[in-house]
């Protein structure tokens, strides 16, 4: 039977559109799987949380009391390889993860193996004293980090029915965004003993990883076909879409100008407050915490809403489209009123942007994947639009300060915003 036939068997005509890639027909999961919202919930938890704060807030103090003088560079340098390495390997490990049959199915392997190499890299790193060797311990921390994150989101894909999918993302995107703030509130408690806080980090990775391989309950996949290699096999599951794939690519477009603009945004908060508007270190360090709070409480708090009223009102694409927008329309704010509260009121619509596209984003993009049998590597292309998008965020914005100063920051992710928004209004198969 040819490929054509076989994509065309898994057509789904869903409430948000026609799906082409559903394992699982929205007749055969009449229910809410509980289980599996709560593991997916547990997710980014289980990696993004425990080795971003380390990377984000742990790393740097250490290499402050290894190397003050070079604290900066250091720091730089493993951003840098760590992004690489995820971009990489995050591509790689979600296409292996495709082509994988193990009695503990195609994820499972790659989620807990992930999960012992993170935690033991964790803990070597924190017994190290050279900024060099941490540096070089890091990439297989990296690797290990992007093999969980390349197997643990397509499990939605896997196993969760097109009209689910809308809710089961927002459990992940919550999750998320808790991983993302929480984590880095928490991590910050162990500034006075880095050391015990990257044990505590790695202890976390292990603990939630069993528990949400409990949850999930992947079975034995041996009974799926097998991937013979060959040229058309691997061109199938190691080389970017090309079949039915249009709606795929102005996703990974849109989410790329998405994160792009808000990534320019943040990168340089502290000296918005204090260049941009003027205050002192210590005003603009309550500035942020007042800041990163509101980003934290609202973005959990729509995140939360955005997935059920996603499915509710049977639309995916419209929700993500008026985040990315609401992304670019807060920073009109800034723009033109050098205040605090006006970052503030950046912070409350972005927040809201956040939450909402946290919640819905993965909803939509599992809509558009080419193919079930390539949900890993695609996901993984997805991904690395994020990565990149933060990469060149943190690069654009350097560039644009030294240029133009911190006031153009804003117009060019206004202009970004808009053009991730378009890009994803575009997108024709799902509403």
């Amino acid at each position: 039977m040819s490929e054509k036939k076989k994509d065309d068997q898994r057509v789904v005509k869903s409430a948000v559109g026609e799906i082409t890639n559903a394992k699982i027909k929205d007749e055969e999961q009449p229910k809410l799987p509980w289980m599996i919202s709560s593991a997916m919930f547990l997710a980014p938890l289980c990696w993004y949380g425990p080795i971003g704060s380390t990377r984000s807030v742990l790393i740097p103090q250490l290499f402050a009391q290894l190397d003050p003088v070079h604290k900066v560079w250091a720091v730089g340098i493993l951003a840098t390889v760590a992004s690489i390495v995820g971009a990489i390997s995050n591509l790689l490990f979600g296409a292996f993860s495709d082509v994988t049959r193990t009695r503990l199915g195609k994820r499972k392997p790659y989620i807990l193996v992930g999960t012992l190499a993170v935690a033991i890299s964790l803990v070597v790193i924190a017994n190290m004293k050279s900024i060099t060797a941490i540096i070089f311990v890091w990439i297989i921390a990296a690797a290990a980090e992007n093999a969980i994150a390349a197997a643990i989101y397509p499990q939605i894909s896997d196993r969760v029915a097109p009209k689910w999918r809308g809710t089961v993302s927002t459990f992940y995107g919550v999750g998320f965004t808790i991983a993302q703030q929480g984590f880095a509130l928490f991590a910050a408690q162990f500034l006075g003993d880095v050391k015990f806080g990257i044990y505590t980090m790695a202890a976390c990775t292990v603990i939630l990883a069993v528990i949400h391989v409990l949850l999930i309950k992947e079975g034995s996949n041996l009974d799926e076909p097998k991937v013979s290699l060959n040229k058309e096999t691997l061109k199938k599951y190691f080389f970017f879409p090309t079949h039915d794939a249009r709606d795929f690519y102005l996703a990974l477009v849109g989410k790329f100008f998405m994160v792009v603009g808000s990534t320019i945004v943040t990168t340089f908060l502290l000296f918005l407050f204090t260049d941009y508007i003027g205050q002192s270190t210590g005003e603009a360090g309550k500035s942020i915490s007042i800041f990163s709070s509101i980003m934290l409480f609202i973005g959990v708090f729509f995140a939360l809403l955005g997935g059920p009223i996603a499915d509710k009102l049977k639309r995916v694409k419209a929700p993500v489209v008026i985040a990315t927008f609401a992304l670019g329309f807060a920073a009109f704010f800034p723009l033109f009123v050098k205040e605090p509260w006006a970052m503030f009121v950046y912070a409350v619509i972005a927040a809201f942007g956040n939450g909402l596209y946290n919640s819905v984003d993965g909803a939509l993009n599992m809509d558009v994947l080419p193919s079930s049998d390539t949900a890993g590597k695609d996901l993984g292309l997805i991904n690395l639009a994020n990565t990149l998008g933060q990469m060149l965020g943190a690069m654009v914005a350097s560039a644009i300060v030294e240029a133009f100063g911190y006031g153009a920051i804003f117009i060019f992710a206004i202009c970004m915003e808009i053009v991730g928004g378009t890009c994803i209004l575009l997108i024709k198969r799902v509403h």
